[in-house]
């Protein structure tokens, strides 16, 4: 969904990675999907990219980040959201270090009080003094309590249920547009469902067919989707077990796989 020629494109998400933690192809495995020729069998672990309102924000950094910030071009960073503080969503964080060199200035990160004390755990230096010949990430934790903005661009915390750890969805909010993106979830309240109404573009967490405990399968993921009601809908988070083409094939219109790389324009 691109815009159209003649309007200024308000919001602007790309898929920096779509897979679950493991990535696709998974390591010694050797299904149909993991040993596909189809580039959209291939994922990275999920992160994504956000321009909106002149500002340029991203939404975790997975163990591909530099390679994630390389081929989709993103040169600057205003700001860094978290939603939760496992692996696959941490631990390219060192590499915002670079950010720091090119642009001259602090980073700010945006997360649960719990998600930032994970980071500092994994990685402590962070908060050393930088010595002659090192360099480390140098940012400012803001503990997320509630709506906040960056610059222009609105953003809403949506607090979702996986895996019994504090977890976040984003709804981002520009001049009249609206996205939402939850990675990890398993159950969303009817608090949250609320947060989620009047969305343009909503990303949510599929895993595969079979049930787990922790993320929405496919039959779960678009039973939400019926209530929520997006205009659009995108599915990440995605496991070796769905085929690119053929699942998008059998899903109902307005909803398909995201892809690494995929562009949505609002």
């Amino acid at each position: 969904m691109h815009a159209h020629s003649g309007r200024v494109q308000i919001l602007k998400l790309t898929f920096l990675g779509t897979g679950t933690s493991i990535g696709v192809p998974a390591i010694g495995c050797d299904c149909g999907v993991c040993l596909s020729s189809d580039p959209f069998n291939k994922r990275r672990r999920a992160g994504l990219y956000v321009e909106a309102a002149g500002k340029n924000v991203v939404v975790d950094t997975p163990p591909e980040f530099r390679e994630q910030a390389l081929a989709f071009k993103i040169k600057r960073l205003d700001a860094l959201l978290f939603t939760h503080g496992h692996v696959d969503h941490l631990a390219g964080f060192d590499d915002v270090r670079r950010f720091n060199q090119v642009q001259r200035e602090r980073i700010p990160v945006y997360g649960s009080e719990a998600t930032l004390a994970d980071i500092s755990r994994m990685f402590p230096y962070i908060h050393q003094p930088e010595k002659p010949g090192l360099s480390y990430p140098r940012v400012d934790f803001n503990a997320v309590t509630g709506p906040f903005v960056i610059g222009d661009l609105g953003v809403v915390p949506v607090p979702v249920q996986h895996a019994g750890i504090p977890t976040f969805g984003y709804r981002f909010e520009a001049e009249g547009r609206a996205a939402a993106y939850i990675p990890d979830c398993r159950h969303i309240d009817d608090s949250s469902l609320a947060l989620l109404a009047g969305l343009d573009a909503l990303i949510l967490d599929t895993l595969r067919r079979r049930p787990h405990p922790t993320h929405f399968n496919l039959e779960q993921s678009l039973e939400v989707l019926k209530k929520i009601n997006a205009r659009r809908a995108y599915l990440t988070h995605i496991c070796h077990e769905l085929d690119h083409r053929r699942t998008n094939s059998e899903l109902p219109s307005g909803i398909s796989l995201a892809y690494d790389g995929l562009v949505v324009e609002l």
